[in-house]
């Protein structure tokens, strides 16, 4: 195991630990909950932590593989050409999030029928990157479910697959406050790839904590993130608010574009049960891409070029490559100091670069730049100092294109991304605040009601807790 792997693998498992303290966190949460809204959201913090740890020991999982196969002297099978290069990663959004229901005439404009009220959110996992949505409450005075939050993904590729997942509580079952008892699980055979320490604390934490999945519908269960591969966590059947897998649909690059969209859903739901809600069968978003490539300067440097009125002059300037365009400046202190452009060479899919020798007496090359700007044909012959100079901007330019055949639309413009929405207060009435400062800052006895016991350590861990997920 080189040092890089050696890094990655114990950042994984720092993340997976981190993971299982707040699954425990979540878990006493749950189960000291004196109200129906504190129990709703403790069980989503539940079933989110559950989501991230198994993404967590599936990308784990890909490592131990990736190791052993580098061991055996093989490549990992990943699907690559033999072709080294690999595309660059960028930034994935998705806002806007709307999801429109079909209620009945009788239900929704004559008002009859008993009031049928969920619990929902959304749960978002792109690569090993999950989040979830503020929890809404859903009647049938709401025509659509609308999640307002931005939820950015910062580190994927090209071939990224965000899976968008609603789950939904009745909220008409019964609840008795902390009620959320602990049931035995079968141990698990993770001691191998976690190690023993981590091993165990996942196991306990897996045994002691709560369950917020059903129906085999959860995060990593068959359907969900990560696919049949993702190490599966027995389901729990305790008493308490319990959310299910309401519909789900997978984004891709193709679904990519620079305004609102619509998608269709996969409904995984009747309408026998106390949990469902009458989707339409489609969700509305904005999902937009910035490549890095389109954001950050891929190459920049001295060039020298042939001024088009005068074949045998050559001035020098300063070129900047970022995204679909060559940048040409005076020199550098103009770019600097943010001087006006000498002009722009366009770079997109029917741009074509040649290298053509310069002439007997120079040892650099040409780079002729063949481009379509306006209907017009243009050809823009450049030159470096040096080979060595020539040569970097050939493989810089050889990468651009390679990078933008693979991020295909969203390198035709530079997509505006939303900024992540920070996360609300958790859902509460407007009679008390939310169960962490419940416990934590009231007194031990209130109107008769004792406040559970809350060691200091407990008291960190639900701090913590709140903190990072708002």
């Amino acid at each position: 195991m080189n040092m890089l792997e050696d890094d990655l693998d114990g950042e994984v498992q720092r993340q997976i630990d981190r993971e299982v303290r707040m699954r425990e966190g979540a878990s006493k949460l749950l189960a000291a909950c004196s109200q129906r809204e504190q129990a709703l959201e403790a069980s989503k913090s539940l079933l989110t932590c559950n989501a991230r740890i198994l993404g967590l020991l599936s990308q784990l999982q890909r490592v131990k593989e990736a190791q052993v196969l580098q061991r055996a002297g093989r490549r990992p099978s990943d699907g690559r050409s033999l072709d080294s290069r690999l595309p660059c990663t960028g930034r994935v959004s998705i806002s806007d999030l709307r999801i429109p229901l079909m209620w009945k005439d009788s239900e929704y404009f004559k008002n009859k029928g008993e009031l049928h009220r969920c619990a929902v959110f959304c749960l978002l996992q792109c690569g090993r990157e999950i989040f979830d949505t503020d929890l809404v409450m859903v009647d049938r005075t709401l025509t659509d479910i609308c999640f307002e939050e931005a939820i950015l993904f910062s580190e994927v590729g090209p071939e990224f697959e965000l899976r968008v997942e609603l789950y939904s509580s009745g909220v008409e079952e019964d609840f008795a406050p902390g009620a959320a008892g602990p049931r035995r699980l079968s141990r698990l055979g993770l001691s191998g790839s976690l190690g023993r320490s981590s091993g165990r604390k996942l196991r306990a934490a897996l045994e002691t904590a709560a369950s917020c999945g059903a129906n085999g519908g959860g995060p990593g269960g068959e359907g969900g993130p990560g696919g049949g591969s993702t190490p599966q966590v027995p389901a729990l059947n305790p008493q308490g608010p319990k959310y299910h897998l309401l519909a789900h649909t997978t984004l891709k690059l193709a679904h990519v574009q620079d305004s609102f969209r619509t998608h269709d859903l996969s409904i995984s739901t009747t309408e026998d049960s106390s949990y469902w809600l009458p989707l339409y069968g489609s969700m509305c978003c904005r999902l937009v891409a910035q490549p890095r490539c389109m954001t950050q300067q891929v190459i920049c440097g001295t060039l020298r070029v042939k001024l088009e009125n005068e074949p045998e002059c050559w001035t020098d300037v300063y070129g900047v490559l970022k995204g679909p365009h060559l940048v040409v400046f005076q020199s550098q202190e103009d770019m600097e100091a943010g001087e006006k452009v000498l002009f722009t060479i366009t770079i997109n899919k029917d741009t074509s670069i040649c290298v053509s020798e310069r002439g007997s007496r120079h040892h650099a090359q040409n780079i002729c730049i063949n481009t379509n700007q306006r209907g017009e044909e243009r050809t823009h012959t450049l030159t470096t100092h040096t080979p060595q100079g020539t040569q970097q901007w050939m493989e810089a330019f050889g990468q651009h294109f390679y990078d933008m055949s693979q991020w295909q639309q969203c390198c035709d413009d530079l997509m505006k991304i939303e900024p992540p929405t920070s996360r609300k207060p958790l859902l509460v009435t407007t009679k008390q605040g939310s169960l962490y400062h419940e416990i934590v800052t009231s007194p031990s006895h209130c109107e008769g009601h004792v406040t559970p016991d809350v060691s200091a350590e407990m008291r960190s861990l639900l701090s913590s807790y709140y903190n990072d997920n708002r």
